[in-house]
């Protein structure tokens, strides 16, 4: 790999995952304005929002980096081999670093102030224990997508962040990089940032969950 492949690689992990948090935090921050109280109208205009940015980001992006924007998807194509460990590092902190500015970009667009303290409380084992649903799920779609339809998989995985939203407690963080970036919003996307590593630590076991169980089921020839 040249210096320019990984650059490009590193600027497209970068860049799509602070589009896609942008999308995340302002889609809430404009559906928490319009839908005048209403909770269920303003999860579904940023629900819709944030499936409709995946599908463009991974098809745009995914030619250049794999669209991973998440650690726990690149720790897992490093853990199947189709990720050299120094490179999915590199991913890793270029898609928390993304995640940050996404964040901070919502809140110029919106007129907010730029450093918020989170106050939104998401707890409990029911929300956690979604976490390592939703990540399972993610990394099913994306290898079994792989395996047998991989032109289809930007649309596989819209699809299924746009029904984990609602089928899971936690609204489906399944992103330690977005569940990072999201602590540093008090909107309607926020979460308390005590509460991000019980959030990362689901993620992760449904990363090593999907690696142990499904491998050698769907993920191998």
């Amino acid at each position: 790999m040249t210096q320019n492949d990984l650059s490009k690689r590193l600027f497209a992990e970068w860049f799509g995952t602070l589009a896609l948090v942008a999308t995340v935090v302002g889609s809430g921050i404009m559906a928490e304005t319009l839908a005048n109280n209403n909770v269920a109208l303003a999860l579904l205009g940023n629900t819709i929002a944030t499936g409709a940015i995946l599908v463009v980001l991974i098809t745009m992006l995914g030619p250049v980096s794999g669209a991973h924007f998440n650690p726990a998807v690149s720790a897992a194509f490093a853990l199947k081999g189709a990720l050299s460990g120094r490179l999915a590092v590199f991913y890793i902190i270029c898609q928390i670093a993304g995640g940050i500015c996404g964040t901070l970009l919502a809140h110029w667009m919106f007129a907010a102030p730029l450093l918020q303290d989170a106050t939104h409380l998401r707890s409990g084992i029911h929300q956690y224990g979604s976490e390592w649903v939703a990540t399972f799920g993610l990394l099913m779609v994306i290898f079994g997508g792989i395996r047998h339809r991989p032109d289809a998989v930007a649309w596989m995985v819209g699809l299924y962040i746009t029904a984990a939203y609602w089928f899971t407690a936690s609204t489906s963080f399944a992103n330690p990089a977005v569940t990072i970036a999201r602590s540093l919003t008090d909107s309607f996307s926020g979460i308390y940032y005590g509460r991000y590593a019980v959030f990362y630590s689901g993620a992760n076991a449904g990363c090593l969950a999907c690696l142990s169980s499904c491998w050698l089921v769907i993920c191998t020839d």
